[in-house]
C-alpha cells in the first residue's frame, strides 16, 4: 500500500537520522495511513479510502458525499 492519503495527499516526508557522533543516514516520515470503508448513498454501495488519520477527520466534519467530491475533483478513482 503506497503511503498517501486520497484526500489530503499527505505523502511521505524525506529527512536525516543524527545519531550521538553526528552522522546522519537518510530516513522517511510516513504519514498515518489507514484503509476505512464508508457507505456512499448517493451510489447505494460501500467504498473503500486510503486517508491520513487527518482525512479521516476531514470525512467525519464534511461529509462523504463532499470528500468523494474532492478527490474526485483531484482526478482520483473512487
Amino acid at each position: 500500500m503506497s503511503a498517501h492519503c486520497q484526500l489530503t495527499g499527505a505523502k511521505p516526508g524525506f529527512g536525516n537520522r543524527i545519531s550521538h557522533s553526528h552522522r546522519r543516514t537518510a530516513r522517511r516520515f510516513d504519514p498515518n495511513i489507514q484503509r476505512k470503508r464508508y457507505w456512499l448513498p448517493s451510489e447505494g454501495r460501500h467504498i473503500r479510502l486510503t486517508l491520513s488519520a487527518r482525512g479521516v477527520k476531514t470525512v467525519d466534519a464534511i461529509g462523504v458525499e463532499a470528500a468523494v467530491r474532492r478527490i474526485r475533483a483531484r482526478g482520483g478513482k473512487v
